[in-house]
Formats: C-alpha cells, sequence, structure tokens
C-alpha cells in the first residue's frame, strides 16, 4: 500500500510543476482539498517498538527529568 505522505507530496508537485495540464492541476488540488493523507489505523504504530522507546528515554542522560517521569506515566498507561 503507498505511503499516504508520499501520494500527497505527489499531488503537492503535480501542482507547481509546468508540463502538468490545468485540468491535471485542479484534479490534484480537488484531491487534497478532500482526501484525508494521515496515517490509516492499518497502520498503527508496533506497541512493542513504542514502549522501547520510551524505556529507552528512561535510560538516556540526555531526557530531563519532566521527559523521563511523563514517559514512565505513558509505559504505566501501555501496560
Amino acid at each position: 500500500m503507498p505511503n499516504p505522505g508520499n501520494v500527497a507530496g505527489g499531488y503537492k508537485a503535480s501542482l507547481h510543476n509546468p508540463n502538468v495540464s490545468d485540468e491535471a492541476k485542479q484534479h490534484s488540488k480537488e484531491v487534497l482539498e478532500h482526501e484525508d493523507f494521515s496515517r490509516s489505523p492499518t497502520h498503527a504504530k508496533n506497541p512493542g517498538n513504542v514502549a522501547g522507546g520510551y524505556k529507552a528515554a528512561l535510560h538516556n542522560p540526555h531526557v530531563s527529568k519532566e521527559t523521563k517521569k511523563h514517559d514512565q506515566e505513558v509505559l504505566e498507561e501501555l501496560e
């Protein structure tokens, strides 16, 4: 399945391409106005990877105490 961000980028690029017809530019504009190019639920993030990222932040010396506290709370909610 195509990446929604890449699809939207293609439509945006066509709007600025001088070699694209006015009709195609109008179509691209309409698609961009009416379609939702956000990530679909079938492409949700892997919960194990999300938890792993929060756990890594807890052990990272460059992460602030406030952020570590938030990350710990998120991890508790994930469990």
